[in-house]
């Protein structure tokens, strides 16, 4: 289960962001990246569900789920898939209700007693986990998680319910991840990765080449070996 991060001001600084954003967007989902997260928590409403429609209609078709971070009435407002929810945010629960019952909602989580309190409650169909390393989209001085951290949160998360009535919630590792890492998070027990940094082509190369081979590359070393099932976000 691999997890496309964005962040437009990491594109470009100028009017253009929205429109690069939409680019590496539609190159994730030829990817065939499982899912998008629109994180742009500086734009109002309005320019929010605007720019999500846009990315909602670059996966229209695929598999690929649209998600809006923490914001419920963007993510019904531009038909999106689902609510990503911050650490400290509303319960699954709550968010659910404001929901169509076939929306996804996931959450992002710090450790293994968070996965916990957060699992018990219900409703949850996915956990994103960090930070694992150093990353240049979190500030100096931010506290990283360990591997062992994130053993025991997908340990606990593999033992809880999840939204569609069984057993099994996946954990994506978040945080300087690259597919040189890739294995160490597998063998911690996740089921995959989100990133922002992951997936921005470096210099010149070809942008939608690059995304294609991060994107094959953590497939080998996920597809290989077994981890919660991601068909709950089919």
């Amino acid at each position: 289960m691999i997890c496309l991060v964005t962040d437009r001001r990491r594109l470009a600084s100028g009017p253009d962001a929205a429109d690069r954003l939409v680019e590496l967007v539609t190159w994730a989902v030829r990817a065939r990246v499982d899912l998008i997260q629109i994180r742009e928590r500086d734009l109002e409403a309005r320019e929010l569900v605007a720019l999500t429609r846009r990315c909602v209609a670059a996966a229209e078709g695929t598999a690929t789920c649209v998600v809006v971070n923490d914001r419920a009435d963007a993510a019904l407002a531009a038909g999106a898939h689902g609510v990503h929810l911050r650490g400290d945010s509303f319960s699954a629960a709550a968010v659910r209700a404001l929901l169509p019952s076939t929306a996804k909602v996931g959450r992002s989580v710090h450790g293994a007693g968070e996965v916990a309190d957060v699992t018990s409650q219900g409703g949850l169909d996915y956990l994103i986990f960090g930070t694992l390393f150093e990353t240049s989209s979190k500030p100096g001085g931010h506290r990283s998680s360990s591997l062992d951290e994130l053993g025991a949160a997908c340990r606990t998360a593999l033992a809880a319910p999840n939204a569609r009535g069984s057993t099994g919630i996946p954990v994506l590792a978040i945080g300087g991840v690259t597919p040189e890492r890739a294995p160490l998070v597998r063998q911690a027990g996740a089921s995959g990765v989100a990133g922002i940094g992951l997936f921005i082509p470096p210099g010149r190369q070809n942008g939608e080449r690059f995304v294609q081979t991060v994107v094959a590359a953590l497939r080998r070393t996920f597809d290989t070996h077994e981890v919660v099932s991601t068909s709950i976000l089919g």
